[in-house]
């Protein structure tokens, strides 16, 4: 899966092109919202189309779970179970498995785990997670690997990421043998593990690489590492892919992560924070963060953010969407995950726009000269 029209900024690896999918294009660099249950929480897919997202993740832990990959092929497949016309992704289910680490055991052929629903028990491995995206349908499927924990010594990163390695061969022969069950095209892409360890993250990405995915996305991040080793690792491992095929880093992040990974060349993104945040009150504008539940913006009749066009920002004001977080009504989460939802998409493609314009590291000045990090207004 190549990214057609690739401009790489002349003063950063900032990188702006396009992937195409048979649910349409993506410009890159691209924001996924998470999808966890095939519904992003608080939003319909009509939202979604007006934010201008171009594709979305589903979670495959969750979706094996409830409804069932039966309900689902049924249905036609994900896309059409919730009625969502855009590219999608789904991941492998592995980070899921990894994180209700008392619900499971690791073997060498995959993880037997117990589902936190009705105490019945599963398997993964690399086959039957390939087979389930084929299941689900989605554009683009991700091979299976161990999410690493943090900490974690070089000798317990390095035995991690022997058996992802092995687990990806094994997802990549088992996706080559089969095909798509609906009507276009599925791409794989696999992942590179080695914790903060820059060596072994360069030994992982010779490995992956070799193995000719289809993309590739940095996993084992955002799981507790500091920022500095965080970005540090995104450095090294961009410097090891492919220039022409897309690069994701999996689970990140807050705004001022994907302005500083984007500069780092990477394409591709995903996190709940935006809309797990608004749910809780948490907003985001280009001056920072705004807890808008604070009783200091009780009597505030004024937008979320007076430069955001978002439905929320065009037709209601802070004061409102507080009295409506407090008491707990619906349309309060609804409106906050619209904005928050179309803050993380606008953000996108004005680094888009400026990466085309050869103007990326003036963009990343700015931002950083306006936004406040980790403080309200």
């Amino acid at each position: 899966m190549q990214i057609a029209n690739l401009k790489i900024s002349s003063d950063s690896k900032a990188r702006a092109g396009t992937l195409v999918s048979d649910h349409g294009k993506i410009p890159t660099p691209v924001f996924m919202p998470v999808g966890t249950a095939g519904s992003v929480k608080a939003l319909a897919p009509r939202d979604l189309t007006e934010a201008q997202a171009a594709i979305i993740l589903g979670n495959t832990y969750h979706l094996l779970l409830r409804p069932g990959t039966q309900i689902i092929e049924a249905a036609g497949g994900l896309h059409n179970f919730m009625s969502w016309k855009g590219a999608m992704l789904t991941d492998s289910g592995g980070y899921q498995v990894f994180s209700l680490s008392e619900l499971n055991r690791i073997s060498e052929e995959g993880v037997t785990f117990q589902s936190p629903l009705d105490g019945s028990r599963y398997q993964l491995t690399p086959e039957t997670s390939i087979d389930i995206q084929r299941s689900l349908g989605a554009d683009i499927i991700m091979a299976f690997d161990e999410c690493t924990p943090h900490p974690v010594s070089e000798e317990g990163a390095r035995d991690s990421m022997d058996r992802t390695h092995r687990w990806e061969k094994r997802s990549v022969d088992h996706f080559r043998k089969g095909s798509s069950r609906y009507d276009h095209d599925q791409h794989l892409f696999g992942i590179v593990q080695g914790s903060i360890y820059p060596e072994l993250r360069r030994q992982s990405a010779a490995r992956i690489t070799a193995m000719e995915f289809d993309g590739y996305a940095i996993g084992g991040l955002s799981v507790g590492e500091s920022k500095d080793d965080m970005y540090t690792i995104t450095d090294v491992v961009t410097d090891e892919l492919p220039v022409d095929q897309p690069r994701y880093l999996m689970g990140v992040g807050k705004p001022e992560d994907l302005v500083t990974a984007v500069g780092l060349g990477v394409d591709m993104f995903d996190c709940v924070l935006p809309t797990r945040n608004a749910r809780h009150g948490v907003l985001y504008t280009w001056k920072g963060q705004l807890s808008v539940k604070a009783g200091r913006e009780k009597e505030r009749f004024e937008p979320v953010d007076e430069n955001c066009s978002c439905y929320c920002c065009q037709n209601f004001d802070r004061a409102y969407l507080r009295h409506l977080l407090h008491a707990g009504e619906i349309l309060g989460m609804q409106l906050a995950s619209i904005h928050n939802t179309h803050f993380y998409q606008e953000l996108m493609r004005r680094m888009r726009k400026r990466i085309l314009e050869d103007k990326f590291k003036q963009f990343q000045f700015e931002f950083f000269q306006n936004y406040r990090l980790d403080q309200d207004e």
